[in-house]
């Protein structure tokens, strides 16, 4: 069986994570059991990921961080302790993607970890070369590093931009 598809979500506009639930219940649809792990969103109430629950265990979300906030938000000593929440997040991806528990996985703000040098660009690699035969991987994020280029196989773009509306732009 061949890899699944490697995509990438990302750019600095609203609805990376909108578009990646939609491509989980595409998955769904297509008979496929779907895993979705959330970096850096805290843990506040989950009105808006509550929804998905009806859709388990064919659907199922996953937050590590404790945090009532985002991490940019917490104090140096609560960071400190969110990272080894953020690790055991991370390594819980490893263990989805070493054991194909899924058909598609999809990591949630992870680019923000990688930007934020919480994982580094080796141990993302190795995540990566780890996928089971058949599982596709969705990543989402601001900033997509080149140096993964050649993992990926589509990478979309979600950019924001103010409108001048004086000038009719």
């Amino acid at each position: 069986m061949k890899q699944g598809k490697v995509e990438v979500i990302c750019g600095n506009g609203v609805g990376k994570t909108s578009l990646a639930v939609g491509k989980g219940i595409v998955a769904l649809t297509k008979q496929k059991d779907v895993i979705m792990i959330q970096f850096l969103k805290g843990s506040p109430n989950q009105e808006g990921l509550d929804i998905l629950k009806c859709m388990e265990p064919q659907f199922k979300v996953f937050r590590f961080e404790k945090a009532d906030t985002y991490f940019e938000n917490l104090s140096e000593e609560e960071k400190q302790e969110e990272l080894i929440n953020i690790r055991n997040g991370f390594n819980f991806a490893k263990k989805v993607v070493a054991t194909g528990e899924c058909d598609l996985l999809i990591l949630d703000e992870v680019l923000g970890i990688l930007e934020k040098n919480i994982v580094s660009i080796e141990e993302f690699e190795k995540l990566l070369c780890g996928r089971e035969d058949g599982m596709g991987l969705l990543m989402t994020g601001r900033v997509f590093p080149e140096q993964l280029r050649s993992y990926v196989d589509a990478i979309s773009t979600i950019n924001y931009e103010e409108v001048d509306k004086d000038n009719g732009q």
